[in-house]
């Protein structure tokens, strides 16, 4: 085993495709279904939203998809990131267990986001289009598609959750910088947002009615499309370059992995860096992977499989996912990209078929956690990797109190330059949990159908 505490990948050795599961998942996947008809979806019924590419992706049952040359050269601003061995966090713990993560902050806006957004500039770009829309919760999507847009020469308009709007204005400030339009969510330039507003004048807002407003706005013009940051099975494909160069470096590294975790809010990160390892999963390798998730929006832990909107007014598809329901508007917590009400189809097959787990932790807990990181190893995480964070601490101290030495990797998604605002009210003591009642679950799924 070797001593190394960065773990580096030539240029060379980046890889050149993308992994999609559907082609070796056992059971087929339940497919999305057209919110008039109710049938099956049809690639032309996606067609005034997304580029035919994306589309032909979002279908295809193809194992490998190549990376194009143009998508590539951007990516390698900053790919291949590092696997990173968190020595000191390893003695801090005074754990037996080895522990590594991969390092996605190291990207042009401080997060995994890019590696999607880059690829959607590039196939909108490719096939005509002149503008994009998108909606943002932390404001990590929306800063990479900014960043993307203006490589590629496309205008670019962002729905930002209000509360996060106004509780990260760098991000914001990130996405303008970038040229982006930046629009607090639910604004009174949509006919959803007007609606919301009508209903719930202060509402602070949730990825679902961003969703919504943007939806709404690239299908009024012709020349604009949408672009989302997780949850589609396109956008999972494209992160999985995570995982696959994961799976390269841990062979540097001479370990195989017990237990693989990232945080979970609709999938793409989560299921970037772990579908790889899944695919080996169910080829018969033994190993954990672990769904990290806030406890004020427990979706994959307490949410129901369901065909269910993936925004808050009912424009999109029917999707087949775990949901808290499409009304469901989650606690102002700071890991903004987690608070979202669906899973990913792709995840949340996987979860039934018994080849993930996931967990729910609490805000402060996961904080915490990201306080101790922080100060030994030198990275501020973001609130969203907090969770992947304090999930891995656990798995740490499990392995303390079993005499366990096994391998605990897990994605760092991004940093949390940016998000000093949420270390200040834990540091004050005033960052609340945010944990979702009974009552309010039970409400937020009767509308959704069950699978």
């Amino acid at each position: 085993m070797s001593e190394r505490l960065f773990y580096h990948l030539d240029e060379s050795e980046m890889p050149d495709a993308w992994y999609n599961i559907q082609a070796d998942f056992t059971d087929p996947m339940h497919p999305p279904l057209h919110p008039g008809t109710g049938q099956p979806i049809a690639a032309a019924d996606m067609g005034p939203l997304f580029p035919q590419a994306l589309i032909e992706q979002e279908m295809s049952q193809e194992r490998w998809i190549s990376i194009p040359g143009e998508v590539v050269d951007i990516y390698r601003l900053w790919r291949p990131a590092p696997l990173i061995r968190a020595r000191a966090l390893e003695k801090a713990l005074d754990t037996p267990a080895r522990i590594y993560f991969k390092y996605e902050g190291v990207s042009p806006t401080g997060s995994h986001k890019p590696n999607s957004a880059v690829a959607q500039a590039y196939y909108n770009k490719k096939e005509g289009v002149r503008r994009i829309t998108t909606e943002t919760g932390a404001g990590q999507w929306g800063s990479s598609l900014a960043f993307a847009c203006n490589h590629f020469g496309l205008e670019c308009l962002i729905y930002m959750v209000k509360v996060s709007y106004n509780q990260k204005p760098y991000r914001k400030n990130m996405m303008e910088l970038f040229g982006a339009r930046v629009v607090a969510s639910p604004s009174t330039e949509t006919d959803a947002g007007r609606k919301i507003l009508s209903e719930t004048p202060d509402s602070p807002g949730s990825l679902g009615i961003a969703i919504s407003e943007a939806v709404e706005m690239a299908v009024k013009d012709e020349h604009t499309k949408y672009s989302l940051g997780s949850v589609l099975n396109f956008v999972v494909l494209h992160q999985t370059i995570i995982g696959l160069e994961t799976e390269k470096q841990l062979a540097l590294a001479g370990e195989k992995p017990d237990v693989l975790l990232a945080s979970f809010g609709g999938g793409s990160n989560f299921g970037g860096f772990v579908l790889p390892f899944v695919n080996r999963k169910i080829k018969g390798e033994s190993m954990r992977i672990v769904a990290v998730e806030p406890a004020a929006c427990p979706t994959l832990t307490r949410g129901v499989f369901a065909y269910d909107f993936g925004d808050a007014i009912g424009m999109t598809p029917l999707m087949p996912m775990h949901t808290l329901g499409h009304d469901f508007i989650p606690s102002p917590i700071h890991a903004g990209g987690l608070r979202y009400h669906g899973a990913a189809p792709i995840i949340s097959h996987a979860l039934n078929q018994n080849l993930i787990e996931a967990v729910a932790l609490k805000q402060n807990d996961c904080f915490a956690s990201a306080a101790l990181f922080a100060k030994v190893q030198g990275i501020i995480p973001a609130p969203e990797s907090t969770h992947a964070v304090h999930g891995a601490m656990r798995e740490a101290l499990r392995c303390r109190e079993e005499g366990k030495s096994e391998v605990i990797v897990f994605n760092l998604s991004g940093h949390g330059h940016l998000d000093m605002s949420a270390y200040d009210a834990f540091l004050q003591g005033k960052l609340g949990d945010g944990e979702m009642s009974d009552a309010e679950l039970q409400k937020n799924l009767a509308a959704v159908r069950k699978i």
